[in-house]
Order: structure tokens, then sequence, then C-alpha cells
């Protein structure tokens, strides 16, 4: 089955937990992480653009602070088929409005993937395997396919999804209905869904048939699809601001999951760069000019490489110099870097550092 596939880049997050680096003016998503010289919004361009068949085919659906940014690292991406959201509701009015755009151009039985802008995959071969898996599997069925995937340890930051029925194969890979998605949980709550075998980790990412995500938006979220049928785009601030799992995932009965292992990585926060940065040969993770003594398990990013960083007798520490500002937070804090922004907010003396 050659179904052509529309992948939509939600582009509007913030990227709070990756400040200072990321601010107002350079959210995570126009930044990269990885060593490369292409930003993750770039990178998943790249990713995207050859399973849908090219740039006409791709979409972008972001926030209007940071669209021009959005234009200028996607000069190739036609006007059109950028959205601009006037204030972020998150993401299922994000899903619910681009739908209805592609659903209008291409017809209701258009398949549209949503990918978020900062996901880092390793793997693009088994990834374009595995978009092709979920492709037909829309195409063929009344279908919400959430890609999970496959645990490697207990996360307690990510969303679960516990697979049930084996429906069949798609491009050789086993698809499964889904039998309820979980919220983030405790340590051990994770380490039993591990030891199952029948839980993946939620990666956000879905594709289904226009017409199929639209009927389910109108049984379970009315409140966002009715309001953007009846007045487009407009409404947008008076609608209410739910995530796609809250308003739809969690509810319908058309979910389906694919379970799948082509090495991914959300980027939630700084210690995700030492998840992919880190080799055994090195003590610490530095993406900066850094003189240290006796310091190890340290994350050390400066973004002008003039600016020298110098540690004495540190361990699993984030230390981020950018601009004006120095952070030096505990690894296993680095979760509250949104509390201090919140402080920051509250006064006018700092507002230059959001």
């Amino acid at each position: 089955m050659n179904t052509l596939l529309f992948p939509v880049i939600l582009a509007g997050g913030k990227g709070e937990r990756f400040w200072p680096l990321s601010r107002k003016d350079r959210p995570k998503q126009f930044l990269s992480l990885d060593g490369s010289s292409r930003s993750l919004l770039q990178a998943t361009a790249d990713r995207l653009i050859e399973l849908g068949g090219g740039w006409d085919s791709l979409w972008v659906i972001t926030s209007s602070q940071i669209a021009e940014g959005v234009r200028q690292q996607l000069p190739d991406l036609p006007v059109e088929n950028l959205l601009i959201e006037s204030e972020g509701r998150d993401t299922a009015a994000a899903v619910a409005w681009t739908s209805l755009e592609i659903k209008q151009r291409y017809g209701e039985d258009a398949v549209i993937g949503f990918f978020p802008a900062d996901h880092w995959i390793a793997d693009q071969e088994a990834f374009a395997h595995t978009l092709s898996a979920a492709t037909q599997l829309a195409a063929s069925t009344a279908a919400i396919v959430t890609l999970g995937i496959k645990p490697t340890f207990p996360s307690t930051g990510y969303g679960y999804i516990e697979q049930g029925e084996k429906i069949g194969s798609f491009n050789e890979l086993p698809a499964y209905h889904v039998n309820r998605f979980t919220e983030k949980p405790n340590r051990e709550t994770a380490e039993t869904f591990l030891s199952t075998g029948r839980f993946s980790w939620n990666s956000g990412m879905f594709v289904f048939r226009a017409g199929v995500v639209l009927k389910e938006l109108h049984t379970h979220a009315p409140e966002i699809i009715e309001p953007l049928e009846q007045h487009g785009p407009d409404i947008y601030p008076q609608l209410p601001k739910k995530s796609i799992d809250y308003a739809l995932m969690e509810k319908t009965t058309l979910a389906y999951v694919l379970p799948v292992d082509f090495g991914w990585d959300d980027l939630g926060d700084w210690n995700a760069i030492e998840r992919l940065l880190k080799t055994e040969e090195t003590p610490n993770v530095e993406l900066a000019t850094h003189i240290g003594l006796d310091t190890q398990g340290a994350i050390i990013y400066a973004s002008n490489p003039q600016d020298v960083v110098v540690t004495i007798g540190l361990e699993d520490v984030v230390i981020v110099r950018d601009r004006n500002v120095t952070l030096v937070v505990k690894k296993e804090r680095t979760q509250e870097i949104k509390q201090i922004l919140k402080i920051i907010q509250s006064d006018s003396r700092f507002s230059d550092l959001l």
C-alpha cells in the first residue's frame, strides 16, 4: 500500500526546562542539542519530508510568538502549510485545527501524522519503516494509531500505554488495541509495568485519517472541535486548554499502538544531553570549554565558545552559561527550572532573562 502521509510538526512548545538556553525568542525547537548543525525543528522536518512526499505535504503548527523563527528555520515550507496559533491552547486544539485544514484540502481519507518538534530519533530507516506501518493501519482501519516506544528503563518521566489484543501486523510490525493510557507513574509502578512486557512509553506521535479523528473529537471533545468548525481559528483564544491525550486518547475506543524501537528521546530537560552524548571514556558531557578538577557526572554547556567554565570537586550537576545567565543545578532537580522561571516572571528586573 502506497498511501501518502501528511506529516504535521507540533512546534508551539516553550521548552522551559532547557532554560537559559531556551528562551522566548529562541525556544528549544530552534536549538541544536545533539552536537549537529541542525536544530531540533530542522532535524524533525528532515525526517518527515521524504516520508510525506516532499515539502508540499509537510505542515507545521506553531505560536504567533515564534512563527517568524519557524519561517527562517524552514524556508522551503509552503506558506499555506504553516498554521499560526494566536494563543497556545495545548495539543488538542492544535490537532483539531490542523485536521480540519487538511480535510478541507485533501478530504476526510487523508492520513495525517502528528510529531513533536523536539524528539531525537537514532535510526531513521527504522523510523521510516514504522511510519509506513502506522500509515497502512490508519488507512485501512478506523484507527488512531500511536507509536509506543519500547521502554529501556522504568522511567517516571513518561506516560505509558498498555497494549491489549493483537489486531494484526503491518509492514511486519505487530499492532495492538490500546487497553489504557497511564500518566507518569512512580518508580515501583514503572518497574511493575516493565515486568509485564505489555507497556510502552507514550511517544506523543499519532497517525490517523482526518475523518476518523474529527468524528472522535465530536464525540469526546465537542467543546474544541465545534467552535473551530463554526468560527474558524478566530475562536482559538476561547478554546479550552487540553492535551490530546486528555481530550481524546484516554477516552476513545479507536486507539491502537505499534510498539517500536528506533532509538528515541523526547529531550525533555538537560539530562537528555547526557543520554545522547555521554561515553564511558569521559567523566562529563562537555559542550563548552571546561577546565575541571575532581569533577564527574557533570553536564556543561556554554553558548559562547570564548567562555571558560572552571569547576572543582563537583558531581552530578548541570552548568549552563548563555548570554547573561549562568545556571547551576543538581541533575535530579532539573525539573524545578520551571519553578525558577515563575520567580523570574514575577520580578520585572529579570524580564530580559526569559
